[in-house]
């Protein structure tokens, strides 16, 4: 596979996938990590005297053009990272004249891809039950090669940086690479670091391995779950799925959320574990509350806060934190761990008065990791804990990925990265 940092860029012009799908309140970015994290992959390119072009989605504009998602919006953010005047191209289909254009050191920035639905491949305005979508699925399919076709047309190579989006077979971040020869296609400095986490926590384990999971649903982690009770020394779970394994016991968890068609599935997770020597470790106690609201992420005026045993919460109230007990727990589950990975928090940390749970977990990683564990933060909400916290800096590596960091995890082959190694 090409190495980004042996490969000859002078005189070429290289299209870039990158993640720019940053948060945007009244026209101004209110987070520029993903921009900043694709800055060295961009300016190595420059510094080797190759001309960029970059492009990226914002949002889910689902094929339509709409201004609020428009990548013009972030042009002097992308400019002021890279110290270099950016172009804009405000049709990412119709750019080969500006890309032509291109001068070594200049910059190129395409219009957000996903105005068309070429990118996903998937066709829009028709239902799935709908006897037409097979062939109007395949159309679409013909139509994404098309398009990944002139993407690739306005430069000489390819350049996947988008890990967020790796794990989707769009024409930017899969499709594309069909049109580059080997020597001509590579991963960016942030997917080859992101690689290397990931290879970090399955396949190149230090052990003890502990693992962290969280997040509200069961249902929606039980593959990543199963597939780390065959890696792990100890798995943490916690957050809302808690209260469904809770009540797989019998226990009373009030209003708690709950997925009661997944008693069966969280039973078979703890068999799982036992079969495989995993210590599972789940929250003996909660903090919960009778009058938390979502919108405003506040304890209403009048309201309750108190700890229960998990199996005991009173009716009318709901788990919100990891109680004092589970914070000790987890905290010494994670003590002497020399590799860990954490996905998801143990509460609603958005709320300020149930943020000691994810805090705890985040302390205790950052001290193990002071002491030597590599330790792998992955998803959204384990960022934003990290970051809400200050322990960013105090961790080994921050995955950028979401989704697909989750499949990673879950052991599946991610589209985005087995296009550029031909496989």
């Amino acid at each position: 596979m090409q190495n980004i940092a042996s490969y000859d860029f002078a005189g070429k012009k290289a299209i870039v996938r990158v993640d720019f799908n940053v948060p945007i309140v009244d026209g101004k970015i209110t987070d520029d990590t993903r921009i900043r994290g694709a800055v060295p992959t961009l300016k190595l390119i420059l510094e080797k005297g190759g001309a960029l072009i970059i492009m990226s989605h914002m949002g889910k504009p689902k094929g339509k053009k709409k201004p609020e998602l428009s990548l013009g919006q972030i042009v002097d953010a992308v400019s002021a990272a890279l110290g270099a005047p950016v172009k804009f191209a405000p049709d990412c289909a119709d750019a080969a004249e500006a890309a032509a254009a291109l001068q070594p050191g200049e910059v190129l920035l395409l219009e957000n891809l996903r105005y068309y639905p070429e990118e996903e491949g998937k066709p829009v305005g028709i239902d799935k039950e709908d006897p037409a979508y097979d062939e109007a699925k395949k159309a679409m399919k013909a139509s994404q090669k098309e398009f990944a076709k002139k993407l690739a047309s306005y430069a000489d190579c390819y350049v996947m940086d988008a890990f967020g989006t790796a794990h989707r077979k769009h024409a930017s971040t899969a499709v594309i690479a069909d049109y580059f020869t080997a020597e001509n296609k590579m991963l960016g400095l942030l997917m080859e670091k992101e690689v290397n986490a990931v290879d970090a926590v399955l396949n190149n384990i230090q052990r003890p391995f502990v693992a962290v999971m969280g997040g509200s649903k069961v249902s929606s982690k039980i593959g990543i779950i199963e597939n780390l009770l065959g890696k792990v020394d100890k798995i943490i779970l916690c957050g809302g799925m808690t209260y469904t394994f809770s009540k797989a016991h019998g226990g009373e968890i009030g209003c708690s959320i709950v997925e009661m068609d997944k008693l069966d599935v969280a039973l078979g997770v703890e068999e799982l574990a036992k079969k495989n020597g995993v210590e599972l470790v789940l929250a003996p106690d909660a903090v919960c509350t009778n009058a938390l609201d979502f919108g405003s992420m506040t304890v209403k005026e009048g309201g309750e806060i108190k700890v229960a045993p998990v199996n005991a919460i009173p009716e009318g109230f709901e788990g919100v934190d990891a109680g004092p007990e589970a914070q000790a727990k987890f905290a010494a589950a994670l003590k002497g761990a020399k590799t860990i990975l954490w996905n998801g928090p143990a509460g609603v940390f958005e709320c300020d008065s149930f943020t000691a749970g994810s805090r705890a977990i985040g302390e205790a990683i950052a001290e193990a990791t002071a002491e030597g564990a590599f330790s792998l933060i992955g998803g959204g909400d384990s960022v934003a804990c990290v970051n809400k916290f200050g322990l960013a800096d105090k961790v080994s590596y921050i995955s950028t990925g979401g989704g697909a960091l989750l499949e990673a995890i879950e052991g599946k082959v991610l589209p985005g990265i087995a296009a550029i190694k031909g496989e």
